[in-house]
């Protein structure tokens, strides 16, 4: 495949591609350039998917298919995915187009994760949605406006985008009534890319437990985003932080794996057991 379709497993790069990443709500007014597309459905063929969850993607044009969400601004192009209902499918998701979107950012292409405030009817039949399946997300694709709409900006500043809960807060040593002390590690240098994730109303839902070379992963529910009939968003966002860890401990030469292994420790009130990542022996 060539270079121009890989995701940079160069850990420097892949951290400033987290670090400067940003969600895009205002767009340049033109068509994205069919090269850019194609590079795009390149690299979907070859996504990293240890799910096994098979997701469809397609590329929407907005006029086409009346494709509307009121917090964007010059959208011409959607890229959507469906995928079947069943165990971990919301976490694949976002685990897959979280890649998709770094990978984007890497081509200087602006993305922003889109579950609520989009036209819904009128993309699930554009995907051709079925009854055994959930789309639980879009993203427009577009190249980036030189200055954010007032809309955006003050968007932005409700969410408090650019803050995040203090790594203490988020990871856990063993149990969780230990915080994780930071260290150079390469688990740790991992956990800081997953801080950095997006996340809906950038409520930051993922919490991990370390315990020696296995890090187990949880959601902390947030009523209101963790169920619903288009999937659990919260579940998305976990899937979201498991793939900056993932891509990181790969960019850091540190080989493992996702596995289901409960470790049946204590937990917090609203918070439920994901999966786990066990480094290679």
């Amino acid at each position: 495949m060539s270079s121009e379709v890989i995701l940079s497993s160069n850990a420097e790069e892949l951290e400033k591609a987290i670090r400067d990443r940003r969600s895009v709500r205002t767009f340049e007014d033109r068509e994205v350039w069919k090269e850019d597309i194609d590079k795009l459905n390149a690299f979907i063929q070859d996504l990293d998917d240890p799910f096994g969850k098979s997701i469809e993607y397609r590329f929407l044009k907005a006029k086409e298919h009346k494709l509307t969400s009121p917090v964007l601004i010059g959208e011409d192009l959607y890229l959507a995915g469906k995928v079947k209902k069943g165990h971990l499918s919301d976490v694949a998701f976002g685990y897959s187009l979280e890649q998709i979107v770094l990978y984007a950012w890497q081509q200087r292409i602006g993305t922003v994760w889109i579950a609520g405030t989009l036209n819904r009817d009128a993309f699930e039949k554009a995907m051709d949605v079925q009854a055994d399946e959930v789309m639980p997300a879009v993203t427009p694709i577009g190249y980036i406006a030189k200055k954010m709409a007032l809309r955006e900006t003050l968007m932005r500043k409700g969410v408090k985008a650019d803050t995040r809960l203090p790594f203490g807060q988020l990871f856990f040593k063993d149990k969780f009534e230990t915080p994780l002390s930071e260290d150079d590690s390469a688990i740790c240098k991992a956990l800081k890319m997953v801080r950095l994730a997006p996340s809906a109303v950038n409520k930051q839902p993922w919490r991990a437990v370390v315990c020696g070379d296995t890090v187990h992963f949880y959601e902390k529910k947030d009523k209101g985003y963790d169920h619903g009939e288009d999937g659990d968003l919260q579940k998305v966002d976990v899937g979201i932080g498991l793939a900056h860890f993932v891509l990181m401990t790969k960019a850091l030469g540190v080989n493992g794996s996702l596995i289901e292994q409960d470790p049946g420790i204590a937990l917090p009130e609203a918070t439920e057991y994901i999966i786990s990542w066990k480094k290679a022996e």
